[in-house]
């Protein structure tokens, strides 16, 4: 039988359904190869396992019982363009700003329309602890595409694509408050994507339960229909000198005296931390 799947990998999908059973987790290497010029061994198929290890290369693709057009995502970085990989890649016109909205928000968050698909989600949605709250706890929402990961940029390596200080945040974060992660995607991609960041297992914090895209809904407004928000973009750049989330543990670990939030803009948060430093 014939084997199709999609390669995500630099913010592009690539398909492949050239392939058969028979054919081994080497072959599917060379096939991306063709597709994507990253050599195999550069090559690091996430979510791709065989009795819940990695499939070694010699694994024959019928052992991997793969749905037809099963997702992978792919870490490499081609070795004849790292300038590719070095230059600025094109701004998305796409992706919003949660603040650049924040006047938009009175108008959506008690449309009729709006709160219906709300109570679906709270109904239907399945939250699966992974631990168990903390009593007096706080809860700490995180996004992981732009926040702690930037997914499309290439590399060869869940680190490279890591936010800087992000298991130092965690550790700190988790002080005050319960943990939870959320993406807009498959809770598949959510769990490939922290075990390679190496949040899932780390002694130091733990996550309370992740969200994936099943359980947001999507909202319309009037200035930009529909609005899907991600911002940590081009790791290749910025890896070095990105401090956001060094900067922002001390902003949480200061409001986390305050009785309630009902006082706080967070869109301000730099210039309340500078403040409170001042003091």
């Amino acid at each position: 039988m014939s084997v199709s799947v999609i390669i995500k990998w630099g913010g592009q999908e690539y398909s492949i359904s050239t392939l058969s059973e028979e054919d081994t987790v080497l072959d599917l290497k060379q096939s991306i190869k063709s597709l994507t010029g990253v050599l195999p061994e550069r090559q690091k198929l996430l979510g791709l396992k065989v009795k819940g290890k990695p499939a070694d290369d010699d694994v024959k693709l019928g052992d991997l019982k793969l749905k037809p057009n099963t997702k992978i995502m792919m870490m490499g970085t081609r070795e004849e363009s790292l300038e590719d990989v070095l230059a600025p890649p094109p701004e998305n016109d796409d992706v919003v700003n949660d603040f650049d909205i924040e006047e938009e928000v009175t108008e959506v968050e008690n449309r009729e329309e709006n709160l219906s698909k709300i109570a679906r989600r709270v109904k239907d949605y399945k939250v699966e602890e992974l631990n168990p709250p903390r009593p007096g706890k706080r809860l700490l929402v995180l996004d992981i595409d732009y926040t702690l990961f930037d997914h499309k940029s290439c590399a060869e390596t869940g680190q490279e694509l890591m936010r800087p200080y992000l298991h130092e945040f965690l550790t700190s974060a988790y002080k005050d408050y319960d943990i939870v992660i959320w993406s807009a995607t498959s809770m598949k991609w959510i769990d490939a994507k922290i075990k390679e960041l190496g949040v899932t297992d780390n002694p130091n914090y733990k996550i309370t339960f992740m969200l994936d895209s099943a359980a947001m809904i999507t909202v319309h407004t009037p200035k930009r229909g529909v609005v899907e928000i991600r911002p940590f973009m081009k790791a290749h750049l910025n890896r070095e000198k990105d401090k956001e989330l060094y900067k922002l543990s001390l902003y949480l670990k200061e409001i986390a005296k305050l009785d309630d939030f009902l006082g706080l803009n967070h869109k301000h948060w730099e210039r309340y931390l500078s403040k409170k430093q001042n003091q």
